[in-house]
């Protein structure tokens, strides 16, 4: 018999991680250009709005990412359970989710809006746009518990393989955010359409209409995603049991906890580092929020890809395949390091029209360019990591990544940072070079395990 080639593993998982990963990819590309658009929109309000929205936007991610720890527990354990054949156990899971769901989201709102008003003074706001934050935060931050059902029962229909219902459920969720956006940051005006003048109506709210048309997409997308989750033929929670059940709960947590720390502690991290980067003034500030929007488009395969990865590499523990575990991984690394030495490329070649998007202030796209163009050359290592960990979740090992991101953020990321800024007094370049070492660690000290097979589950 011979043994699989390479170019044998590509052709036979090929179709399985793109049929997983491109309506991922998709999705993330629609919120990306909707991130786009809400940038451009409030940069057309001038460079304190941009900083306004900017500034609390690491408190969002850490938020967010913290709850995504959560699905993270429950895709291991669903995964694992529909390689194994146990369809019923999968559903069982799904049950737990909505209790839980509904904890954290009640958690997260009254801890969200009740820090609103100090969130701003803790990340050194410029006191003129403090005001400003505030209410941008409070009001994006109202509806969390529907952001929460969206964030995990997506998570949930990917572990069973379904990426196409999230994808869709995020293209509705970006419209309506654009549509709401046009009508409540403007002021009611006039616009011109084969030769007539027509007036649009508007809200005229500014930063606080972009954060209302956000909170009411995440409405809409949770009360969606929750509907598609209850009518899903393989893991609707309909009919199982809401009281915590220890027996499912304690193998999700034991894989959500570790990703919830990692995520809870990198995330304070890029708290830590916006709020350095915001003490340095409102050109940084507004140059390092377009720079991360323009970047997080360039990521899209790296995300697509870890979503494949996690939920093919559960499949294949579950049934305990450990060839097709082998197969996904000598497939997918490769790919996901070519897609992401061409997203670098195109980043370098277009990061200056891209950022003149968002602003016209001269000295923002010069030092937004400046650092785009830096972080471009780190893009396919950083891809590495991000693969790697993704099985490494599917699998239910979290405790590695966990260890290796906080080495990375606290011992690289921030120290740097802080010596950089904070005593040398340097700039948001030396802030992002100090972020790009970050990353590469990550891909040594990811490739490392990798190499080894410490990554692997004994089967």
């Amino acid at each position: 018999m011979h043994k699989p080639t390479r170019q044998n593993n590509l052709r036979s998982m090929l179709p399985t991680i793109l049929a997983l990963a491109v309506p991922t990819m998709l999705e993330q590309l629609t919120q990306t250009a909707v991130q786009y658009i809400d940038t451009a929109m409030v940069g057309s309000l001038g460079t304190q709005a941009t900083a306004a929205v900017g500034a609390t936007s690491t408190i969002i991610w850490m938020v967010g990412s913290t709850i995504s720890a959560i699905g993270v527990g429950f895709l291991a354990y669903i995964s694992q359970a529909i390689g194994a054949g146990h369809v019923e156990e999968a559903r069982k899971a799904s049950g737990q989710a909505v209790t839980i769901t509904l904890l954290a989201g009640i958690l997260f709102t009254a801890l969200t809006c009740g820090l609103s008003g100090v969130i701003p003074v803790w990340m050194q706001v410029d006191p003129s746009i403090r005001g400003m934050a505030s209410r941008y935060f409070l009001i994006i931050y109202s509806p969390m518990l529907f952001r929460s059902a969206s964030i995990i029962f997506g998570t949930l229909l990917r572990a069973a393989g379904d990426t196409k219902t999230p994808m869709k459920v995020g293209i509705l969720v970006n419209v309506i955010n654009v549509v709401m956006n046009y009508f409540l940051i403007y002021a009611p005006h006039a616009v011109s359409l084969f030769g007539l003048s027509l007036k649009v109506p508007g809200a005229g709210w500014g930063v606080e209409g972009a954060a209302a048309a956000s909170a009411i997409s995440f409405v809409v997308g949770g009360t969606v995603m929750t509907i598609a989750l209850w009518k899903h033929p393989r893991i609707s929670p309909h009919k199982q049991r809401k009281r915590l059940d220890p027996a499912i709960l304690r193998p999700c947590f034991r894989v959500a906890l570790p990703n919830m720390l990692q995520r809870f502690a990198t995330t304070f991290g890029y708290v830590a580092f916006a709020s350095m980067i915001n003490s340095l003034g409102e050109t940084s500030t507004a140059a390092h929020t377009i720079a991360n929007t323009v970047e997080s488009g360039f990521y899209i395969p790296g995300w697509g890809m870890q979503t494949a990865a996690a939920t093919l590499a559960g499949n294949a523990y579950g049934a305990h395949d450990e060839q097709k575990l082998k197969n996904l991984s000598r497939t997918i690394i490769p790919l996901e390091v070519g897609l992401m030495v061409v997203t670098g490329g195109l980043l370098f070649a277009f990061a200056p029209v891209l950022v003149r998007i968002f602003t016209k202030d001269p000295e923002v796209i010069l030092l937004g360019t400046t650092v785009l163009r830096m972080v471009a050359f780190s893009e396919p290592f950083y891809g590495i990591p991000i693969v790697i960990e993704g099985m490494m979740q599917g699998v239910g090992k979290t405790v590695a990544p966990f260890v290796f991101n906080i080495v990375g953020m606290w011992g690289v990321r921030i120290a740097g940072t802080f010596v950089c800024t904070q005593l040398l007094g340097y700039g948001l370049v030396a802030a992002w070079a100090c972020m790009i070492a970050h990353n590469l660690l990550l891909c040594v000290l990811f490739s490392i395990h990798y190499l080894t097979g410490r990554w692997k589950p004994r089967m």
